[in-house]
């Protein structure tokens, strides 16, 4: 027997939650507190009340979910679920059935547990797959673009507003990366350690603060390249070149998805603690 389609998946959660809202019901249970746990994943419930932040922290591959259906789970973390699904226009039963199967059950789940991880680890971590990341493709996607809007820029206009927009990102993280590798990281470090060192910005949720501020600012950049390519859609007479650059976006946009969430949704939570 093949593998069922997600139609019928879907189907048959739907059919399950209505089962278990009515066991829940006889045995006076409120129906929103049941939660179907699939064996191996997390045991936190997984409701639409929940804010995608701790989704996000909690489940399993959830940022992989929420990826595949365009929920914002970096800078939007704060809305619940329920919410952020009406923003995306998404259906909430196909979020949450992926969150609940772990998007895909028959590939195991080996990345690291940040939300458990040393302080200092995750700050390498951080530096050293994400900000090097960006610092490489930077300048690689800006010559890309130009390359692309100079060929291609005369028939499709939108091109040169791509290349504005992601001039723009590329100047604000450059800047953005050097604060935080040479001011906000070494003192949360320094923190996670045990040493008391004196800061030259008072409390830590100054520079936090100003820093998820930035954290916004490269989403609505995010948010208008993505808008102005009709979600990275390429045109009929795209070049090969013309693929590779929606396609490195694309893999650009998941990677800074990621590497906002660890940094908004756990090391700065755990640095306001930690200094507390």
């Amino acid at each position: 027997m093949g593998p069922k389609s997600e139609q019928v998946l879907l189907a048959e959660h739907q059919e399950a939650k209505k089962i278990l809202a009515e066991l829940g019901a006889l045995l006076g249970i409120v129906s929103s507190e049941i939660s179907e746990i699939p064996k191996g994943k997390t045991t936190m419930p997984i409701t639409a009340g929940k804010t995608v932040r701790e989704l996000a922290v909690e489940v399993p591959n959830a940022t992989r979910v929420f990826e595949k259906f365009g929920i914002d789970y970096c800078c939007g973390g704060h809305k619940s679920l329920e919410d952020a699904c009406a923003t995306s226009n998404t259906s909430l039963d196909r979020v949450l059935l992926a969150l609940e199967r772990g998007f895909d059950v028959t590939t195991p789940t080996t990345e690291t547990d940040w939300n458990t991880a040393p302080l200092g680890v995750l700050v390498d971590h951080i530096v050293e797959k994400h900000h090097a990341y960006v610092k490489s493709e930077l300048p690689r996607l800006q010559a890309l673009i130009a390359k692309v809007a100079g060929v291609h820029g005369k028939n499709h206009p939108e091109l040169r507003q791509v290349q504005s927009a992601f001039t723009e990102l590329s100047n604000e993280l450059a800047s953005h990366l050097m604060k935080e590798e040479q001011i906000l990281f070494p003192y949360v470090k320094h923190m996670a350690s045990g040493d008391k060192c004196p800061s030259c910005f008072g409390t830590v949720r100054n520079p936090i603060r100003m820093m998820m501020m930035e954290h916004d600012n490269a989403g609505v950049k995010l948010r208008e390249i993505r808008q102005a390519t009709t979600d990275y859609t390429l045109p009929k007479d795209a070049c090969f070149s013309y693929g590779t650059l929606f396609s490195a976006l694309t893999e650009f946009e998941a990677d800074l998805h990621q590497h906002i969430h660890l940094e908004n949704n756990i090391l700065f939570p755990k640095a306001i603690a930690l200094e507390q």
